[in-house]
C-alpha cells in the first residue's frame, strides 16, 4: 500500500513523499490517519534533526515520519492483536512509550508511523504498552488533541503537597487552593486552563498570565467559570518585580501550584518565590538549552516545604483519561484550534510554527489545501457559516465539511 507522508531527512529538511508500505506482520497494525495536530516539539525536532535524542543516528539514510498527535482508524489487524482490535475502529496513539532501553517513539523515530501521513504501520511495542487507545469522540480532531491534553493531565497529577504533619505526598494540584499558569495563553496553556476548571481537583483561584491582549481577551471569553475565581493578567511591559507583586496580590499572597509554560530563568525563579508553604512548582516547558538553570530558595525548600517537579508528555493512562474526558464533553479541546491545513502544507507550517503564531494547527492528512486561519475565513462562505454557527470554534460539522469538500492529496514519487 502507498502512503504519503512528511518525512524528516535531517536538520530543517522536511519532505512530502510517497512510498510503499511493507505488508504488516502478525504483530503489527495498519492504520489510516485522518488528523494530526502540531506541537512545538515537532519544530524542535526539525531544528535538531539527527542531533535530537529521539531520532536515529542514520536519519539521512532512514528518514522518519513526523507528527505525534494523531487520530485515525484501523485498516488491518495482525493476528496477535485480533482479540483486542478490529478494522474500522477509531484509535489514538500515546506516543510517549516510556521505555527504559530506548527513547524511540512514534512521530520522532520510525520510518512507517507518524501523524503527518495517510497510512501508517503501528509497531508491536505500541500495543504491548497499551498505547493504542480506542477513541469514541465525535470527530477525529478531538482524538488528535488527546495527546496534548494527556500532557496537561500528567502535569496536574504530578503536582504534590505533603499531607499535614507527615512527609507523605498527596498527588495532584491542591483542591480549593490557588493555581498560577505562567505564559498560559498558548494552546497548551489553554488546555491547562480548561482542565483546571473541569478536572477532578479544582483550584479556588486560577491566575493566567500572557502578553497579548487579543489572546487574553479570547481566553476570558472561552473559559468563564462560576466555580473558580479566574484572572487573566497581561504582563507585557512589566518587570519581573512588578509581575511578582501583581501576581502575589491576585493569589492572596502566593500560590499552592505554579505551572511554568516558558523556559525563562527569571520567571522560573519568580515562580519559586511565589510558592506558598508546601507549594509545588512544575516546569512544564521543555528547555532547548541543556544547561538551563534558575535560582531556587533552599531555605524555603527546607523550612517551608516548597518543591519542584516537571513532566515531559503523558502516559497511556493519561491519554485514556483524556479520551474519556473529551468523549464525555467535559473538556472542549476545539477551542485551541486556530488553523487547519492539508498535508501538503504541513512541512512549511511545521518549520514556521513560531512565526505563524496562534494555537493548534490541525492537519487533515488525506486533503490538499493551503493553511486556513479560522479567524480570517469569509463569514459568507460555506465554511464561514459553519464557524459562525459555533462561535468561531472548530467543530465536528466543520470537519465533515473539510472531508467532503477539500481535494484529496496526491504526490508522485
Amino acid at each position: 500500500m502507498k502512503t504519503i507522508s512528511v518525512n524528516l531527512h535531517g536538520k530543517m529538511d522536511l519532505r512530502l513523499e510517497s512510498k510503499e508500505l511493507p505488508r504488516i506482520t502478525e504483530d503489527e497494525i495498519l492504520a489510516e490517519i485522518v488528523t494530526d495536530t502540531m506541537c512545538m516539539s515537532s519544530w524542535k525536532l526539525v531544528k535538531e534533526g539527527e542531533n535530537h535524542k529521539k531520532t536515529p543516528d542514520d536519519l539521512a539514510e532512514n528518514p522518519i515520519m513526523i507528527g505525534h498527535e494523531f487520530s485515525g482508524r484501523i485498516v488491518e489487524v495482525g493476528a496477535r492483536w485480533a482479540d483486542r482490535f478490529e478494522p474500522g475502529q477509531r484509535i489514538i496513539v500515546q506516543p510517549n512509550l516510556a521505555r527504559e532501553n530506548t527513547p524511540f517513539v512514534p512521530g520522532y523515530s520510525y520510518p512507517y508511523v507518524g501523524g503527518d501521513a495517510t497510512f501508517v504501520i503501528i509497531p508491536p511495542e505500541v500495543m504491548e504498552l497499551d498505547c493504542l487507545i480506542p477513541f469514541e469522540g465525535q470527530a477525529y480532531y478531538e482524538g488528535s488533541l488527546c495527546e496534548p491534553l494527556s500532557c496537561v493531565i500528567a502535569t496536574f497529577e504530578s503536582q504534590f503537597h505533603l499531607i499535614p504533619h507527615t512527609y507523605q505526598p498527596e498527588m495532584g494540584i491542591k483542591d480549593g487552593g490557588s493555581c498560577l499558569i505562567l505564559a498560559g495563553t498558548g494552546p497548551m496553556g489553554l488546555l491547562a486552563v480548561d482542565y483546571a476548571l473541569h478536572g477532578d481537583r479544582r483550584p479556588r483561584t486560577l491566575v493566567v498570565t500572557g502578553r497579548d491582549d487579543a489572546k487574553l481577551d479570547r481566553a476570558r471569553r472561552l473559559y468563564p467559570s462560576d466555580e473558580v475565581d479566574v484572572h487573566f493578567l497581561n504582563v507585557n511591559g512589566m518587570s519581573v518585580t512588578e509581575q511578582q507583586a501583581a501576581l502575589a496580590k491576585l493569589g492572596g499572597g502566593g500560590f499552592d501550584d505554579v505551572i511554568c509554560m516558558v523556559s525563562v530563568s527569571e520567571l522560573v525563579a519568580m515562580a519559586g518565590e511565589l510558592l506558598n508553604p508546601n507549594g509545588c512548582l512544575n516546569q512544564f516547558a521543555g528547555p532547548m538549552d541543556k544547561s538551563f538553570t534558575a535560582p531556587l530558595n533552599f531555605y524555603d525548600v527546607h523550612y517551608n516545604f516548597t518543591h519542584v517537579t516537571g513532566t515531559s508528555g503523558g502516559n497511556a493512562a493519561d491519554a485514556a483519561k483524556a479520551a474519556r474526558l473529551i468523549a464525555e464533553r467535559k473538556v472542549d479541546v476545539a477551542k485551541v484550534i486556530t488553523h487547519v491545513l492539508g498535508l501538503d502544507s504541513a512541512a512549511e507550517t511545521t518549520l514556521n510554527q513560531p512565526t505563524i503564531g496562534g494555537g493548534k494547527k490541525l492537519t487533515y492528512t488525506h486533503k490538499s489545501f493551503e493553511r486556513i486561519e479560522l479567524a480570517t475565513v469569509d463569514p459568507a462562505s460555506p465554511l464561514g457559516r459553519i464557524l459562525a454557527a459555533h462561535d468561531g470554534i472548530w467543530s465536528p460539522e466543520a470537519e465533515r465539511w473539510i472531508l467532503a469538500n477539500q481535494p484529496d492529496i496526491a504526490v508522485e514519487g
